[in-house]
């Protein structure tokens, strides 16, 4: 860098300014990249357990409720995002399977929690730590948009009832293109309502797999939200552990 360009430099950061980047369009995942999923579903949980006296069932404590609840939604999950269950039976098998684990063999009680779970969960408004902040940041200079795997009917409530929609050009539900991230359709998709070019376009999730695979496929940079810092071997172009840390780097 000559001594001219590096006047220059330092007199953008100065004055607040940015280097151009070459990126207009930023996708982002809602849930655990924006939405707090983890704490949001504790919530949500410690409502359920008191709502129908789980502890008066034999199940201990919440915190072991949660925890096998957790590992089978994870396989179900898997099982959906390859089209070998429907949603209709991932929501309420993943709460009869729980119960289950626990000697509770009752399709009712399982059905009426996960009724209360997708109505409850929705409405819960737990972002990550300066998340908002960023999305006010990015909009001035970017479009963006949502990539989401998750239930139509739910994602929507969430944007709505966190007052998110406004930060966004376009949302894309994997219902809505009738495939799930890793697809390369969903991006597909996405791009197509943004009106955005893949190598013009930065992908923003928390899962490796799920949003980064997926958008190093059909060509997105990638930027890796990993608040837990999870340790991996993964290519990728960026990685952060915050919002914070996202407004550095864009």
């Amino acid at each position: 860098m000559t001594r001219i360009e590096r006047i220059l430099m330092d007199y953008l950061t100065f004055v607040g300014m940015k280097s151009p980047s070459k990126y207009k369009h930023i996708f982002i995942d809602l849930d655990k990249t924006i939405w707090d999923f983890e704490s949001n579903s504790r919530i949500t949980f410690r409502e359920i357990f008191e709502k129908y006296q789980l502890r008066s069932h034999g199940i201990s404590h919440l915190h072991n409720f949660t925890e096998v609840y957790t590992r089978i939604n994870d396989l179900l999950w898997g099982l959906y995002r390859e089209n070998k269950i429907k949603k209709e039976v991932l929501n309420i098998r993943r709460f009869e399977l729980t119960l289950q684990e626990f000697g509770i063999d009752d399709l009712i009680l399982a059905t009426r929690i996960a009724e209360d779970y997708v109505t409850l969960s929705p409405l819960k408004t737990i972002l990550f730590p300066h998340s908002r902040e960023a999305l006010n940041y990015l909009k001035i200079d970017y479009s963006l948009h949502i990539i989401t795997n998750g239930f139509e009917e739910i994602q929507q409530k969430k944007l709505d009832v966190c007052d998110l929609r406004k930060y966004f050009t376009t949302i894309t539900t994997s219902e809505e293109a009738g495939v799930k991230k890793p697809e390369t359709g969903i991006f597909e998709l996405a791009l197509e309502k943004a009106g955005a070019k893949a190598s013009e376009s930065l992908m923003i999730g928390d899962d490796l797999l799920v949003d980064m695979a997926g958008a190093r496929l059909i060509g997105m940079d990638t930027l890796y939200f990993n608040p837990q810092r999870h340790v991996h071997e993964h290519r990728l172009d960026h990685e952060v552990h915050s919002w914070h840390e996202v407004m550095k780097i864009l």
